[in-house]
């Protein structure tokens, strides 16, 4: 199975993150010296995907133009003989062949994903929410891809999480096929405890087959009157095989607060300019 389109959906509105992303779209907001999305970008790009589609809706056109040529801004950092500046900025525009696409109306994450069916067409594609940066040796759309690959199936990245967490996400019924890898026979959207199927949850990755087009045009709203892909998934899992891939990779939720700190001081330790500043300034 050779997956080469990418969907990150970031039509979102960012209401953790407030006031900052009343004008800010909370994709853009820095994690050091980079957007958050560039993150998730270079992870699909590292995945082995040629093509990436982000959906936006209004007030998103910073995304837009981060991934664009600057002219003017490259122009004058050349005059200046700021040649790292200028390959930086040079860089965000030659990553992939990124294409938008407007969700004129927010009706949920299903919603989201069903607009990307002309952009797909019938192949399988990866889909990455643009709030979780994952950080690991093998990145986690890659760990998906070879797991869907493997077993001819789609694929859904999931951790272990707390009861607490399975009510604010979903709910996997699962067996195990080998080791962090297991096969999917149901899903549950926010379930309470007493009917939850495990506490293995869906956390921000997806390797799907295109037959989820045709699930997500005939599911209803579900939880919150929003059409829910994991309603969508509950049905393709019962239609065709799919797999949970228990990640290796820290998953950071850039979009809370919380999440987002924890992003921007673990990144700046690593960091070969700031680490040794901010080691310093903890002390």
């Amino acid at each position: 199975m050779k997956v080469k389109k990418a969907v990150i959906p970031a039509a979102g509105l960012g209401t953790r993150m407030l006031p900052a992303t009343k004008s800010i779209p909370k994709e853009m907001l820095p994690i050091l010296d980079k957007p958050a999305i560039q993150y998730i970008v270079e992870e699909a790009i590292n995945s082995g995907i040629e093509d990436i589609l982000i959906l936006t809706n209004r007030g998103k056109g910073a995304i837009e133009d981060y991934f664009d040529y600057a002219p003017e801004l490259e122009e004058s950092l050349k005059r200046a003989n700021k040649s790292s500046y200028y390959q930086a900025v040079r860089e965000s525009a030659q990553l992939a062949n990124i294409h938008f696409l407007r969700q004129k109306e927010t009706k949920g994450l299903g919603h989201a994903v069903w607009c990307a069916k002309s952009f797909v067409g019938n192949e399988p594609f990866a889909v990455l929410l643009g709030d979780d940066i994952m950080v690991g040796e093998i990145p986690v759309t890659k760990q998906l891809i070879d797991a869907a690959a493997k077993y001819n199936a789609s694929a859904v990245g999931a951790q272990w999480v707390t009861d607490e967490a399975v009510g604010k996400y979903c709910s996997l019924k699962i067996d195990e096929l080998e080791s962090r890898i297991y096969k999917v026979s149901d899903v549950i959207e926010k379930p309470p405890p007493e009917k939850k199927f495990s506490n293995y949850a869906i956390l921000g990755r997806y390797v799907l087959k295109s037959e989820i087009f045709d699930i997500l045009e005939k599911t209803p709203p579900g939880h919150g009157g929003e059409i829910q892909l994991t309603d969508g998934l509950c049905t393709l899992c019962k239609q065709s095989d799919m797999v949970a891939v228990d990640f290796d990779a820290k998953r950071y939720d850039t979009g809370n607060l919380v999440g987002f700190m924890e992003a921007t001081v673990e990144f700046g330790l690593k960091h070969p300019e700031v680490g040794p500043w901010l080691r310093e300034y903890f002390k």
